[in-house]
């Protein structure tokens, strides 16, 4: 949806349009983010063990996070929209529970020695801390961040979690007994939202285009649905009304999570500066102030903090939103203000949840394969950006070759304790480690 007025009020973040056009344009927002809301709260219950089961005893765990991404999605939006004091940019950034810190998540919850969902949480709150703290020193540590590291390490985002969208995509995790992973009627769904997904994407406009990926996951859930892949069994065992719970995972210090979640929190925040500068920039024509990107990063902290504290997942600011306020003009806070109450509402309805774990795993595949490519697609136009002499090439042969290399073998650190090998064979960590040293290291004039 677009609005046909060009007055200057539309680029004013504290108009209101008329409510007529300002709820479908609120509502617009959510239907934009909500499947990338949402999907990492699966992915992170999946590999938990609590989900795609439904006679599992730790299925409501997965609605319970559902819930949570949805219900802190909306808390921490109006954080940004409302603002409390120095906490908020004031602007029209929506935020969402965050892909970035998915290769640190899944190995701190899945395998032999994992440190649980408790470890997780704890990191999560940790984590939003240190991100708050940030809002305070972000001006002064971007020098650090050029485009040759943040592409780098954006790139590593995506292409550490495309392996999760193909299994999702066959079935799920492959395993001795289960014959059905990788076959044609796992896969046809799957590859409906692929399809239907790209086909929106760019052969129509406005709306649809911006809710592309959620109407492919819909034409996908529909076809599952007639293949008798879809199971309802737990929405009539969730409650219409629930509130969340304080500390409901526990609290457990791990220091591999906790320096991850912190090491994580400064992409998190690189990236949410870049949101706020490009909102300003499409919405409103001009630079993004010290105040609104400082605010920025104190909400995204914030807003990650309270929702580790009640078993949410890192919160930060959502870029396909910024897309569409380049798209339809409309750069009113009051707006997204809407669509986060919108949010807030479904968090507090976990009916909702259990109807959203009803997508079966090779349809929500289908569907984040299109999103990580997206973000490794992210990494790859940010590096366009890059001069490519001898000096850059170096930094990023060698960290990238380091970072992958010990994401393809993580054996090669097995005699490494349980914290350095979750650190590590992320291959995310030390590939922006290296791309960050070295950055700073070595001459500029190499090439001379």
């Amino acid at each position: 949806m677009t609005l046909t007025s060009t007055g200057e009020n539309l680029r004013d973040p504290n108009y209101t349009p008329p409510m007529a056009q300002a709820v479908p344009l609120g509502i617009q927002h959510i239907l934009a983010m909500f499947a990338s809301n949402v999907t990492p709260a699966i992915i992170v219950a999946g590999a938990a063990g609590f989900g795609f089961g439904s006679n599992s005893p730790d299925f409501p765990i997965m609605l319970y996070m559902i819930q949570m991404s949805m219900l802190f999605a909306g808390i921490a939006t109006l954080f940004q929209t409302i603002g409390m004091g120095p906490v908020g940019a004031r602007l029209p950034i929506v935020q969402g529970t965050s892909f970035a810190f998915l290769p640190v998540m899944i190995p701190a919850v899945a395998g032999q020695g994992a440190a649980g969902i408790a470890g997780l949480m704890t990191g999560v709150v940790i984590g939003g801390v240190f991100h708050f703290l940030l809002g305070s020193v972000i001006g002064r540590i971007r020098f650090a961040l050029p485009p040759l590291v943040t592409g780098l390490i954006v790139l590593m985002i995506g292409l550490s979690l495309i392996k999760v969208g193909i299994q999702y995509a066959a079935g799920g995790v492959p395993l001795i007994g289960k014959p059905a992973f990788g076959s044609l009627a796992l896969w046809t769904p799957a590859l409906v939202v692929i399809v239907v997904t790209l086909c929106i994407k760019f052969f129509t406009k406005g709306f649809l285009a911006a809710a592309a990926i959620l109407l492919g996951l819909i034409a996908g859930y529909i076809v599952a649905l007639m293949m008798g892949q879809v199971n309802f069994g737990n929405i009539g065992k969730a409650s219409w009304f629930a509130l969340p719970t304080p500390f409901k995972f526990g609290w457990e210090m791990n220091g591999a999570i906790i320096i991850g979640m912190c090491f994580m929190a400064i992409i998190s925040a690189i990236e949410t500066v870049g949101d706020t500068t490009g909102i300003t920039k499409g919405g409103a024509g001009r630079e993004a102030t010290d105040d609104e990107i400082s605010g920025a990063t104190y909400a995204d902290g914030l807003g990650t903090a309270i929702a580790g504290v009640f078993g949410g997942l890192p919160n930060t600011s959502f870029s396909q939103n910024v897309g569409l306020i380049s798209m339809t003009g409309v750069m009113s806070r009051h707006v997204v203000t809407i669509g986060a109450l919108f949010l807030v509402l479904c968090g507090l309805i976990p009916r909702i949840g259990a109807l959203v774990s009803t997508v079966p795993i090779n349809v929500l595949g289908g569907g984040v394969i299109v999103m990580f490519g997206m973000v490794a697609a992210a990494g790859i136009n940010m590096l366009s950006e890059v001069i490519w002499n001898r000096r850059n090439m170096v930094i990023f042969a060698v960290s990238l070759s380091v970072g992958l290399g010990l994401q393809q073998v993580p054996d090669a650190l097995q005699h490494l304790g349980r914290t350095w090998q979750i650190l590590l064979t992320s291959g995310l960590l030390p590939a922006a480690f290296l791309a960050i040293v070295l950055n700073l290291l070595l001459p500029e004039d190499l090439d001379s």
